[in-house]
């Protein structure tokens, strides 16, 4: 069997989200443990749960808005570790293959409706990732799948209960939309699952781990994750489950 490289497509950091309990290096130095080969930081974007205020400029917003993928990536680049840039806007829809400077020449972008926004999106070469569609909580009280609007639908959700996750696998299915996962991870010191996007290539940056998911190159996985005499452990969510039921 050849080599694996896993890779997260969702995960927030203390200095952009305000739900997030650690920064955005705590965060590399966590998935550098877990073997992962790449993190996509994707914090809440200016119109959800973020730490930036709101009576800046758009400039300068945008600068506080990237300091945790910046801090993140600092880090990565110490320990090896590939950290690329997302946002997750509104809550619902992880944005990939657009940069800081896309952001900084679009100003009031968190003003924009959601079709409005996923269109643009598209129209501008970004990847849009439909992130925990069948969750319901405070800030969603309704379910609205947008398949024809985004490229993958997040079919494993690390944060999800189960159901949410069948639900939305089977509705991907269903649609004919690409199959993805994330950890929508928060805390770097909470251990349960992890999702995993895994390739069998290191992609050479992010526009290349996309090409590798349009290609169908990637697999989805989700593992519970322990700490063994200091070491993070991975192992199969789904026979684990199974083992303890036995």
């Amino acid at each position: 069997m050849g080599n694996v490289y896993k890779y997260e497509l969702h995960c927030h950091t203390s200095e952009s989200s305000r739900c997030a309990k650690s920064t955005g290096a705590e965060m590399a130095d966590f998935y550098q443990r877990a073997g992962y080969t790449g993190l996509v930081i994707t914090d809440h974007f200016l119109n959800g749960n973020t730490t930036v205020p709101r009576d800046l400029s758009w400039e300068e917003r945008i600068e506080l808005y990237c300091k945790g993928y910046e801090n993140a990536k600092k880090r990565g680049n110490e320990i090896g570790l590939d950290v690329f840039f997302g946002w997750e806007f509104n809550g619902d829809f992880v944005t990939l293959g657009l940069d800081k400077a896309w952001l900084m020449a679009h100003k009031d972008l968190d003003l924009m409706s959601r079709n409005e926004y996923l269109d643009l999106i598209r129209s501008e070469g970004g990847y849009l990732i439909h992130a925990h569609p069948f969750r319901m909580g405070p800030y969603a009280r309704s379910v609205n799948v947008t398949p024809k609007r985004v490229d993958a639908i997040e079919v494993i959700n690390a944060q999800n209960p189960d159901f949410q996750n069948k639900m939305a696998d089977y509705a991907a299915t269903q649609f004919g939309v690409t199959k993805v996962c994330g950890s929508d991870k928060h805390n770097a010191k909470l251990l349960k699952r992890l999702a995993a996007l895994e390739l069998d290539y290191r992609a050479a940056d992010l526009p290349d781990l996309i090409a590798g998911i349009k290609e169908n190159r990637h697999t989805v996985k989700e593992y519970a994750i322990s700490e063994v005499d200091g070491e993070l452990v991975l192992k199969d969510y789904v026979q684990e489950a199974r083992d303890d039921d036995q």
